[in-house]
């Protein structure tokens, strides 16, 4: 059957008539319907479907958009959508958001916007550890967008190597864990103890903080990527969305298998 570009009326009908003469499965209607549906904006087309498919809505990435264009994509996400996330936004997005979706609310320490309108159960346990306290927006971020998908989130923050006594004394908190988000910049050693301490998968999230040899992250990101611990895979700089996605699945499988991902 010939695929069109987008969901159109004639092309449903066309499945769902198919379906019943039983020319098709219900399977295969099923994942048509996954793939099809988007809204073409002009500027921007939404795939209001990726949850279907995924188990994670589309997320707007807001740096180096324009506050109007952010808000009209959330808005038209929030419509369809229990869950809308724009991170890397600023205060002039949030408030051009909420004039369009009133009960967004704004994360001003990561630069999170949020619509929720799901009271979601957090289960499992994914632990978020900051080298410093200049790495919070980064392990903020991550957090916050664990919690927001429905993981437990245990926060450790300003625990460096540098006073790695201040980390040893959480190391109970790593074994009733499914998953840690390190978060490191400066030398970004941070990940190799944390994996050399537990048993459970090691995210390591290098950020761009550091003197001018760290090159904006550059320096901590060589540094994980070539962790002698076992267990540790890593993001890309800053990227503490990306961790707490990866954390996410990994808790929730390990809670209830493959199927609790798109509850």
């Amino acid at each position: 059957m010939k695929k069109e570009a987008k969901l159109t009326p004639e092309y449903l009908k066309s499945l769902l008539d198919k379906y019943k003469l039983g020319e098709l499965e219900a399977d295969y209607v099923l994942d048509e319907l996954s793939k099809l549906p988007y809204e073409d904006l002009g500027f921007a087309k939404l795939d209001h479907h990726r949850r279907v498919r995924t188990g994670y809505p589309e997320v707007i990435f807001g740096e180096g958009k324009n506050p109007g264009d952010v808000a009209d994509i959330f808005g038209r996400l929030a419509e369809r959508n229990s869950i809308v996330l724009c991170t890397r936004a600023n205060y002039e997005m949030y408030h051009a958001v909420k004039m369009l979706t009133p009960l967004a609310e704004y994360h001003e320490e990561c630069g999170i916007i949020e619509y929720c309108s799901d009271t979601l159960r957090k289960v499992g346990s994914v632990v978020v550890i900051s080298a410093g306290t200049s790495d919070l927006r980064v392990a903020e971020e991550a957090a916050v967008v664990c919690e927001l998908f429905g993981s437990q989130v245990t926060r450790i923050f300003d625990v460096g190597v540098a006073g790695i006594h201040r980390l040893l004394r959480h190391v109970g908190s790593f074994h009733r864990a499914n998953c840690i988000i390190a978060v490191a910049g400066m030398e970004g050693a941070l990940p190799s103890v944390v994996a050399g301490l537990s048993d459970v998968p090691v995210i390591a999230v290098p950020t761009s903080i550091g003197y001018g040899s760290s090159f904006g992250g550059l320096a901590p990101l060589l540094t994980m990527l070539n962790s002698c611990a076992t267990g540790v895979s890593v993001v890309n700089i800053d990227n503490g969305f990306g961790a707490a996605v990866q954390a996410d699945m990994i808790n929730k499988l390990a809670v209830g298998g493959r199927q609790s991902r798109k509850k």
